[in-house]
């Protein structure tokens, strides 16, 4: 099955059936977001999300609300099917983190813009940065929100060197948020190239 490939009510179990298989799906997504978070220093992190990420979303939001009719299936896919990668690029949900409420309301204002700021590192190519929320407007004029949508759209020859080896770090360059891994974890590159065709 290809990963980049949009969902379809085809793909999705039914209410009575994802009660079944639920368990073993869950164990099995679980599994696959192992090697799709990516933390970014100690506050921020990248979740990559990808058709199966998705898939377990929309089960997940289907199941919660009881969705069973064709119209709130098809609202759920067009919510979560932008979230796919498209074969040129990775998207990824950005948490900034911080347990206590009070920090995290004085961080957020302090880290006002972070969403555009993040960025992945090809080799001794150009930083490619974060097109940050597309579908909604997450932030205003005083603080941002702590949860992004982002998209890293790659250019073909970063693709191709990646594809050759080519080493991979990403980070954020923030003025108040500075962080750079480098490389990025095995195990998290070889899942994130299943994005690429």
């Amino acid at each position: 099955m290809n990963s980049m490939q949009k969902l379809t009510r085809d793909d999705l179990f039914s209410l009575e059936k994802y009660a079944e298989a639920r368990p073993a799906f869950r164990e099995k997504v679980l599994a696959h977001k192992r090697n799709r978070r990516l933390d970014l220093g100690t506050n921020a992190a990248l979740y990559f999300e990808d058709r199966l990420t998705m898939q377990y979303q929309i089960q997940e939001m289907l199941r919660i609300e009881r969705i069973f009719e064709a119209d709130g299936i098809n609202e759920e896919l067009e919510a979560y099917n932008p979230l796919i990668p498209d074969g040129s690029n990775w998207k990824a949900t950005f948490m900034v983190e911080f347990p206590d409420a009070k920090e995290r309301r004085a961080m957020l204002s302090q880290l006002l813009g972070i969403e555009d700021r993040v960025f992945v590192h090809v080799a001794d190519f150009d930083r490619v940065f974060a097109i940050a929320d597309e579908d909604l407007d997450r932030a205003d004029d005083e603080k941002t929100s702590a949860v992004h949508f982002l998209r890293f759209e790659l250019p073909a020859e970063q693709v191709a060197a990646l594809k050759s080896g080519a080493s991979l770090a990403a980070g954020i360059d923030h003025e108040n948020y500075r962080v750079s891994v480098s490389p990025i974890a095995d195990n998290i590159r070889a899942s994130l190239l299943g994005d690429l065709s």
